[in-house]
């Protein structure tokens, strides 16, 4: 095998608790993480002349060491004494700086790739291990599905997996930075924390409606009022119909639940249509398949 094709596919957040703060800085957090049918499609091509080549459709994103997938790549090639070059090739369609995990799936998928294409019979759990020195949310999609999220991010355990149902996204004009939120963010008694487990009880019964009643994310305490996008697309969304709509991550997407295609589409349109969004998208939850096509 000289190339391997890969879909990398986003997340949003079904709900998002951080409980505190810990003294090294960090954030302990509890999170129910979905994978949704959004992808980039991530292509290498193994190369006899040294080195790493990417390659993207946007020319704003760096091509060099400071993208996650050169690190990736360079990571498992440095580790293996891989002597042949790779040539990547990454088309996004995942909104970028939007709280999709947009750059980590792109980083999951090239270690996946380097793995398969020069065989070196690493498993899911040791890709995971490397993962998680490129960015916190890489083991996760690596792993994919529905899963809850706990300590930093790196504590994964899978759960029952969200029913079918349709997920409209929708990324505002606006660019949030994660290390701000979570720096200006009050743990104090004005925070209205979801019910967690509770949402693990509503997938484990395949209750949808159990799941969309219990979204929630602490993070809109800090972006949310920044950006007052964020909640007037939520309630475009929740007047056409959607069970719940709720912010992903630290922002700024917004995605909708819906358990009716049709009143998904219709909100899809009024979005794309308004000034809100720039980036609408109507796709459905995704779990577990293998990488490859």
């Amino acid at each position: 095998m000289n190339t391997i094709q890969m879909k990398a596919f986003g997340k949003v957040n079904l709900g998002l608790d951080v409980v505190r703060r810990r003294a090294d800085g960090y954030h302990e957090v509890r999170m129910i993480m979905q994978t949704v049918q959004l992808f980039d499609k991530v292509s290498i091509e193994k190369r006899s002349k040294a080195g790493i080549r990417i390659k993207t459709n946007l020319p704003f994103l760096p091509v060099n060491a400071n993208n996650i997938a050169y690190k990736a790549a360079k990571m498992l090639m440095d580790e293996f004494g891989i002597q042949a070059g790779v040539a990547i090739d990454i088309e996004k369609h995942i909104p970028v700086a939007a709280g999709m995990a947009g750059g980590s799936t792109d980083g999951a998928a090239v270690l996946y790739g380097i793995n398969r294409l020069f065989n070196l019979g690493l498993s899911k759990r040791q890709l995971m291990e490397r993962g998680v020195k490129l960015g916190a949310d890489v083991p996760y999609c690596i792993l994919r599905g529905t899963v809850l999220s706990e300590g930093i991010g790196e504590i994964l355990t899978p759960v029952k997996a969200l029913p079918d149902c349709h997920i409209l996204i929708a990324k505002p004009p606006v660019s949030v930075s994660t290390k701000y939120v979570y720096e200006h963010l009050k743990l104090d008694d004005s925070i209205r924390h979801p019910d967690i487990d509770g949402m693990v009880a509503a997938l484990k019964n395949g209750d949808l409606s159990g799941v969309t009643s219990r979204m929630g994310n602490v993070l809109e305490s800090v972006t949310a009022v920044k950006h007052p996008e964020i909640e007037a697309i939520k309630q475009t969304m929740i007047l056409e119909g959607a069970l719940g709509a709720l912010m992903s991550g630290s922002g700024p997407t917004v995605f909708g639940i819906f358990d009716d295609k049709e009143k998904g589409k219709q909100a899809r349109e009024i979005l794309k249509q308004g000034t809100l969004a720039r980036q609408v998208y109507l796709v459905r939850p995704y779990n577990i398949r293998p990488y490859h096509k």
